[in-house]
């Protein structure tokens, strides 16, 4: 991926060669089409069933997101066994295995599945190759709602690849028989090197017939990787179980940024990283509301970083239709 920069500085700031401190808005950053689709609906269920609409796990990893649907009329809970017989349910969109499909169904509830398109490719991927006879490597992190999805599609034939160093030691029945997978908003480079270190181990290792690593998670970090290398510092807006967003702050540092730093919201800056700074970088996960952002700007400001510019790496224009049962 090779995006193109652009820069602009945004309305009421001073031009770049007025400001002695500046601000770098790293764009594309925030919500993506599933993540946008996912919030919209849950919005859609409570607009038809009115309050308590049940949510699986979070419906994104934001907390601000949750607080402001659980607002609305939406009632979170962990598993389906918390859901009253004959409720509204929305499935996450990180995905659900087909055992929680099955516990929903033994329960009659009424259920809207809000999960990614691209995470549901992941899973029909991990079905068309199990059902192929192969072993999977699922590259991704233990415990992550998706992670647990995808490997409950093929608990058998699944091997969890969860840090680079373990392509080293990760087991498998027939290295002839393999094929690996990922999550779909790890860190790239990562990924990449993982992949390498298992094919070094496994030659005939099969790769999915496409990249499962989202575009947004890799326009987000391919944005953070060319603006890095002139920041002192970068904040990425996100929640700390946001994957995406840990991600952007690992991509920052490697890609050369003096510090980088995962905050929830404008109230958990310290002044204390920018005392040295000239430039700050500024991006969001892909979960989270553009005016969180739009606050740590305005923070900024007030901090005496009043040149701000908008860069653009990449347009994006995908969206995804709303599920079936929500749309109008």
């Amino acid at each position: 991926m090779n995006p193109m920069i652009a820069s602009a500085t945004l309305p009421g700031g001073p031009t770049p060669s007025q400001g002695t401190r500046r601000v770098i808005l790293v764009s594309p950053r925030g919500y993506c089409a599933g993540v946008d689709r996912a919030i919209a609906t849950v919005e859609k269920a409570l607009e038809i069933h009115g309050p308590g609409v049940y949510v699986r796990k979070e419906i994104v990893h934001n907390k601000h997101v949750v607080s402001a649907l659980r607002d609305q009329g939406a009632i979170f809970v962990n598993e389906v066994d918390e859901v009253p017989p004959g409720s509204v349910v929305v499935y996450s969109a990180h995905g659900v295995s087909p055992a929680v499909r099955t516990a929903s169904a033994e329960r009659n509830l009424i259920t809207i599945d809000a999960t990614c398109p691209l995470v549901t490719k992941v899973h029909k991927e991990a079905q068309r190759l199990a059902d192929s006879g192969l072993e999977i490597l699922l590259i991704g992190h233990a415990g992550h709602e998706e992670v647990e999805g995808t490997q409950g599609e093929a608990p058998d034939v699944i091997r969890l690849v969860e840090h680079v160093e373990d392509a080293d030691t990760v087991e498998v029945e027939d290295p002839t028989r393999l094929a690996w997978l990922s999550q779909t908003t790890l860190s790239v480079d990562e990924t990449r090197e993982t992949v390498e270190r298992l094919r070094a181990r496994f030659p005939e290792l099969t790769d999915p017939p496409t990249d499962d690593i989202c575009y947004a998670t890799q326009n987000r970090q391919s944005a953070v990787r060319q603006v890095a290398p002139e920041c002192d510092c970068v904040l990425v807006v996100g929640s700390r179980n946001s994957s995406n967003s840990v991600r952007l702050v690992e991509v920052a540092l490697d890609a050369g940024a003096g510090a980088a730093y995962l905050i929830d919201d404008v109230g958990e800056i310290d002044p204390d990283w920018l005392a040295e700074a000239r430039t700050i970088g500024v991006t969001s996960g892909a979960s989270v509301p553009d005016h969180l952002v739009r606050e740590v700007v305005t923070r900024l400001q007030e901090l005496g970083f009043d040149d701000v510019s908008e860069t653009l790496c990449i347009e994006e224009t995908l969206t995804f239709a709303l599920p079936p049962e929500v749309r109008s």
